[in-house]
């Protein structure tokens, strides 16, 4: 996909389909994506705050001369604060996700991440991770619009003339995972079904369900392929991440069997050629609910030890390397 630059704004795919990129991709800077045809507009996922939502708004009308109030609906891929928190700016929309993604929205609202970022200075590693991922976001004043949508399996829609399948992939990285496909145009929104170049992150699972996305994504007609994170992509982006959770739950397992526990588990699996990819810190997270999936029992995670955890992993990785990631 080397035509395509990562560099942050919008760019047009073709046959008014574009994407909205937000290097470096990291924690928090999510893309989007925008679909247009005659006097209707379909928006994939906004932004972590107002602020680059708006940012994002700003830069779609200048090129398209579609206004924020013109968008006829939002199709929120999954329930993370960084596709979904900027719902507020375009609420004349319909806004459609799948009904778990609906239903796990209201688990994390923005006044939660702002307060956390709060009280991040008294929360030792964990606090002192958050802020370094998320301190550059401003949760404060983020009103959360829900979607006044919902469906469950697949979805068909039309944007003017347009055709575009909403399909249900999750539970996987969250409880519920939707891909966007325009099929006359090849193009494949993914939500964070796919990072590139960064480590993927399962807070849900199963992680057969995750690999199952992916051998959907390259058994379709696709050519062009826009990830939740990181640049575009082509079928290879679904293999990869593929690939990786295939050896993460190789690994893992193994060492689940042996007894070691999560911590001491993820710093072992040794990443190979995805120590490459930024956030390896994501292991954890990843370790964390392979166990819970071995061992049958699903528990509300504790969010504060597993950012801990990821901030021991980061900065011993940092120490090791004499870099990030």
């Amino acid at each position: 996909m080397g035509q395509w630059q990562y560099t942050k704004g919008l760019h047009e795919i073709g046959s008014g389909l574009y994407s909205y990129l937000m290097p470096d991709g990291s924690w928090g800077w999510s893309n989007a994506g925008l679909v247009v045809d005659g006097d209707q507009s379909l928006l994939v996922d906004t932004l972590f705050d107002k602020g680059l939502t708006s940012d994002m708004l700003r830069t779609m009308k200048d090129a398209t001369g579609i206004d924020r109030g013109d968008i006829t609906t939002l199709i929120n891929t999954h329930a993370n604060g960084d596709h979904t928190y900027g719902n507020s700016l375009v609420r004349q929309a319909e806004i459609i996700a799948s009904k778990a993604s609906a239903e796990e929205m209201v688990e994390l609202p923005p006044a939660a991440m702002a307060a956390f970022l709060r009280e991040a200075p008294n929360m030792g590693m964990a606090g002192q991770f958050f802020a370094e991922v998320f301190g550059a976001f401003d949760f404060d004043g983020v009103e959360l619009v829900a979607p006044t949508r919902t469906y469950s399996g697949q979805l068909d829609l039309k944007v003017g003339d347009k055709d575009v399948q909403l399909i249900e992939v999750g539970p996987a990285h969250t409880k519920g995972d939707t891909l966007v496909y325009v099929p006359s145009d090849r193009v494949l929104y993914t939500g964070d079904i796919l990072f590139i170049g960064g480590t993927p992150i399962m807070w849900a699972g199963p992680v057969a369900n995750w690999i199952k996305a992916c051998d959907l994504i390259m058994e379709m007609d696709v050519d062009v392929i826009v990830p939740g994170h990181g640049p575009m992509t082509d079928k290879k982006g679904a293999r990869d991440v593929r690939d990786y959770f295939t050896y993460v739950d190789q690994e893992a397992r193994k060492r689940y069997d042996a007894g070691l526990s999560v911590a001491d588990a993820a710093q072992d699996i040794a990443l190979a050629e995805y120590g490459a990819w930024s956030d390896s810190e994501r292991i954890v997270v990843n370790v964390y609910s392979l166990y819970q999936e071995y061992s049958g029992v699903r528990e509300t995670p504790d969010m504060v030890n597993l950012f801990a955890l990821m901030g021991d992993y980061h900065a011993r990785n940092k120490s090791e390397c004499g870099h990030v990631h």
